[in-house]
């Protein structure tokens, strides 16, 4: 396994002083060891990112969607670079002939799509501010951020129309012009004059700017052109304010990282855009894309069809969350064990062949070319055939999944880190190092990182082991929080942007997200607990799919909320002649026990503490999902919603006594 580091030191480190915490050394990527990416002359906006690519690829295919024949969907039809930049100036001429100009803010409500492509690059022209509004927040949300961010016009998926109009008549002091991606119905037209708006179909909208010509603003680098709303586990959504400058860094740094490790992006590269636009992953990477002349396939919007629309398009850099990835993991680990004892034992065969080539150190493609042949191929031709890079982001892969797809998917899988106020990519791993399984790789090429101690849970930036507060400086960083000063001092710190996420060094230079600085309680004992950490590492047992932890400072010891992995606990069943449904299992007491058995066992493996160890356990046969509001948009744990749900829950499994 090579052991090259992947960072190099830029400055020393501090020790703690004046009430301070200490901060580790200062690194950066080695990719950048003759400094930074310097700016690409001529490209100072998201709008120059577009147009340089009209001028260079005119007749590229961008945008596609499948088409609709009778109800069944097609082949992808395209439009291509110029046909799209076309469009682009009408919707643009039709924004400004409404009066609204730079500064502005404009609205983008729906599932992707090319409108909201054009749209989007549209208000990048003339300079307005894009406010994408989430497509999975639901009106509450949608209302807020119209109001706190004062969007005048919004761009709005047909289906998405009604649900807009709930957010009537609070939003109305702000919102005067509604545009539909599709048609508007005359009762629709009703609605919204009755408030005094103005509402145009897609076709109609484009005709409004017909004969009219404005000039394009000036735009600089440090103009914001995004404000994007996180959607936070606790309190109101934030608007982060992203620049120009922040987008354009961030790809210069990833086409480097490309180039360095030999995975350049070209325009022949496909991409399938099904994750939200209104989340900085997926709109960098979209950026990206668009810079280099390639084409972005959209998916119909229904994750049940989403492996269809893959082997339709067929991608080759496929941009996933855990949970997509997931679900391509438990089906093809059901089929292989629902397949013959031959096919069985050759899949196993060929996996631990390939794998124990890979850890000595073999690239993917050379660790067993004939396996990849005859039996991995299915899998490659099940993810369209071409893909040859596998991005994860927005939330922690498991380390089985990781491992799993890195061998039997016949691509890189790289599995990445960053936030909204980073603008997406800040760490990623690289391709054929297997040693970076189950972390988030070394920086990308733009940013400078260090950590900072956090001494109330023991995590020391200086020890032989680092381990702190994951801080970021560089010019990917976002401008502020909108009309939330008071915010952004909290976390931007002498230039520094606090992530809180609790990150470890590795000695090849990659990064370990262990947990999260603000999920820590108390024991009645007094001992500090880290709960991130304990569901990272309890997540990691077969029998269990996602797990929330709990414990509170009246109470000696934790319980759990486990969705189970239903496999598994129906195979356990089987096992011990437990003849039920997965719903009723859930409720059978010797599967709680099963299920705490195999979180004890973890526990013991990875050394947990005595009072780290869970107790009891509620199975709950629904996985987290955002319509009971148990998690984020990006799957992460609403700790207060998820106490308020399973409540009752909890007090029983304290009454009695964690049995």
């Amino acid at each position: 396994m090579s052991q090259k580091r992947y960072i190099i030191e830029v400055e020393k480190a501090k020790e703690a002083k004046d009430g301070k915490p200490s901060m580790g050394p200062v690194y950066r990527s080695l990719f950048a060891k003759d400094g930074f990416p310097p700016p690409t002359e001529g490209l100072d906006s998201c709008w120059d990112v577009f147009r340089m690519s009209v001028e260079k690829y005119p007749g590229n295919p961008m945008l596609g969607q499948r088409e609709i024949v009778d109800g069944k969907a097609g082949k992808y039809i395209w439009q291509s670079y110029k046909e799209v930049y076309d469009v682009v100036m009408k919707v643009g001429n039709s924004i400004r002939s409404c009066g609204y100009g730079e500064g502005v803010k404009c609205g983008i409500y729906g599932a992707n799509c090319p409108e909201w492509i054009m749209s989007m690059e549209a208000c990048n022209a003339h300079g307005l501010y894009c406010v994408p509004l989430y497509d999975t927040l639901g009106a509450g949300a949608i209302e807020f951020i119209i109001c706190h961010s004062e969007v005048s016009i919004a761009f709005v998926e047909e289906k998405k129309i009604p649900e807009l109009f709930k957010t009537f008549p609070n939003t109305t002091k702000y919102l005067k012009t509604l545009v539909s991606f599709g048609k508007v119905t005359p009762e629709q037209k009703q609605e919204v004059e009755k408030h005094g708006l103005a509402i145009y179909s897609w076709d109609d909208f484009l005709q409004l700017g017909h004969g009219q010509s404005f000039d394009l603003p000036v735009k600089k680098k440090s103009d914001i052109c995004t404000i994007m709303y996180t959607s936070g586990t606790t309190g109101d959504p934030k608007g982060v304010m992203i620049s120009n400058e922040s987008i354009i860094t961030l790809l210069a740094g990833v086409k480097l990282l490309l180039e360095s490790v030999n995975e350049r992006l070209h325009d022949k590269d496909v991409y399938l855009s099904y994750l939200p636009l209104a989340h900085i992953f997926d709109r960098v990477i979209e950026e990206l894309f668009i810079w280099h002349g390639a084409s972005i396939g959209f998916w119909r919007g229904d994750v049940k069809l989403l492996i269809e629309d893959i082997g339709e398009l067929k991608p080759s850099i496929f941009c996933a969350v855990p949970r997509v990835l997931d679900r391509i993991h438990s089906g093809l680990t059901q089929k292989i064990s629902t397949g013959g004892f031959v096919t069985k034992t050759m899949f196993n065969f060929a996996y631990s062949y390939k794998f124990h080539n890979m850890k000595k150190g073999e690239n993917h493609e050379e660790a067993s070319p004939l396996f990849d042949k005859i039996v991995f191929n299915k899998v490659k031709q099940g993810l369209g055939g071409n893909v040859r890079l596998i991005l994860s982001g927005a939330a922690p892969l498991s380390a089985h999944v990781e491992s799993f797809l890195r061998v039997v998917a016949c691509a890189h899988v790289l599995q990445g880190y960053g936030l909204t106020e980073t603008c997406a990519g800040t760490f990623v791993s690289l391709p054929n190092e297997l040693a970076m399984l189950g972390t988030v790789g070394p920086p990308v090429p733009n940013v400078d990182v260090c950590l900072e101690s956090v001494p109330e849970m023991g995590y020391d930036a200086l020890s032989s082991q680092p381990r702190g507060e994951i801080c970021v400086r560089g010019t990917t960083l976002f401008s502020g929080y909108y009309k939330r000063e008071d915010l952004t001092k909290e976390v931007m710190v002498d230039g520094w942007f606090h992530t809180g996420d609790i990150g470890e060094w590795q000695p090849d230079g990659s990064m370990k997200i262990i947990d999260r600085k603000k999920n820590i309680f108390k024991l009645s004992q007094g001992e500090y607990v880290a709960v991130e950490n304990l569901e990272n590492i309890y997540s990691q047992a077969s029998a269990v799919d996602s797990i929330w932890v709990y414990g509170n400072s009246f109470e000696s010891f934790l319980v759990a909320v486990v969705n189970p992995n239903k496999q598994a606990l129906e195979r356990w069943a089987e096992e011990n002649g437990v003849n039920k449904d997965f719903n009723s299992l859930c409720e059978d007491s010797r599967a709680k026990s099963f299920i705490v058995e195999e979180l004890t066992k973890i526990g013991k493996e990875k050394k947990l503490k005595g009072f780290e160890f869970i107790k009891s356990v509620h199975l709950e046969p629904e996985p987290f999902d955002m319509e009971r509001d148990l998690i984020t948009p990006t799957y992460k744990k609403k700790r207060p919603q998820l106490l308020k749900y399973y409540q009752n829950v909890i007090d029983n499994m304290y009454k009695s006594g964690g049995k």
